[in-house]
Parts: C-alpha cells; sequence; structure tokens
C-alpha cells in the first residue's frame, strides 16, 4: 500500500463560494497539503493556473465570468501555455447524467457532486494521483480518456468510431506524491 504525501502537490481550488473553499482548503490540509491556492471564478483561477503550475484543480461548476466547465476547456487547449494534462475535479450540486456528460466532454477528470464528504474528495484525489488517465487527441477532443473501461471489449451503440486518436500515457503523481519510507 503507497502512502500519499500530499504536501509534495500544488492544489488549486476554484469556487465563488468563500464557505466552500474554505472546506476544500481544510479538507486539503487534513489530508497533508500545503499548497492550496484559492481563485472566486474563473477568470482569475485561469490566472493563478498559468502563475503556479498547480497539480490538481478542484473547480465549482456555477460561477461568474466564466464557470468551471469553460476553465476546463481552457486549460484542456493542447497549444495553450500551461500543463493542459492537469487533472480537474468538477464539484457541482448539478448531478445530472447530461451535466456529468457535458463536464466529460469538457475535459474534466473527475466529477464529484455536492454535498461533498471527505471520503468522496480523498477518493478522487487517489484516483487521480494512483490512476491517471491516458489523454485522447483527435479532431474534436483533446482531455481524458472519457472510458473508464479501457479494455476494448465494449462493442455498444456509444464506442468511439470517428477518426483516428492519438492517446497520450499519463505519467502518475504518485512519484511525486509517494512518502519516504
Amino acid at each position: 500500500m503507497f502512502r500519499i504525501d500530499f504536501n509534495k502537490l500544488r492544489f488549486l481550488c476554484c469556487d465563488d463560494n468563500a464557505h466552500m473553499r474554505r472546506i476544500l482548503r481544510t479538507l486539503l490540509h487534513s489530508f497533508g497539503a500545503r499548497e492550496v491556492y484559492e481563485a472566486e471564478e474563473g477568470a482569475t483561477a485561469l490566472e493563478m493556473y498559468n502563475h503556479y503550475a498547480p497539480d490538481i484543480i478542484i473547480t465549482d461548476w456555477a460561477m461568474p465570468i466564466f464557470d468551471g466547465i469553460e476553465l476546463a476547456q481552457m486549460i484542456r487547449q493542447p497549444d495553450a501555455y500551461g500543463n493542459p494534462y492537469v487533472p480537474i475535479i468538477m464539484l457541482t450540486g448539478h448531478s445530472e447524467k447530461r451535466r456529468v456528460t457535458m463536464a466529460r466532454d469538457a475535459g474534466v477528470t473527475e466529477f464529484l457532486a455536492k454535498p461533498i464528504s471527505a471520503n468522496g474528495l480523498y477518493q478522487r484525489l487517489l484516483n487521480v494521483v494512483l490512476n491517471p488517465r491516458p489523454f485522447i487527441k483527435t479532431k474534436t477532443y483533446f482531455g481524458p480518456d472519457r472510458r473508464r473501461n479501457t479494455g476494448g471489449s465494449y462493442i455498444g451503440p456509444e464506442r468511439r468510431n470517428g477518426g483516428a486518436a492519438e492517446v497520450v500515457p499519463q505519467p502518475s503523481l504518485l512519484d511525486k506524491a509517494r512518502a519516504p519510507g
């Protein structure tokens, strides 16, 4: 079993609700994180993303100026400044299937419905650290592989049948976050 040393990772939390940012900061600190940056809307978060180069972004969906979906889309531009591969965890009080699909299609790595729990957040963080998804680049999409099961045996109606897709394996954040010992 690996012990994750979250104090070696940088986090960016973006939520227009100061109380929610405080909850996220408190939880991340309780997990051992030291560098937690906060933004109250998407434009500031994008500036902070470019300046601080966070390892993981946690963002709310609904915010002023531009929302979490727009933030994810801007970060996922393959030619944009910064790391377009950074894991993005989307928080929202609206978890209908169409919203989950919309977030997934915008390049969100993980989805977490509010109200959040410490365990729910911790599990999403473990997932992005221990099991990074490969990135897919096609004419119309750049982001984490939208399929959870990548075995290739799926033959259902939503099977990818478009053009060629470039698959970019992602290194694990585990090497950076592994605790000594």
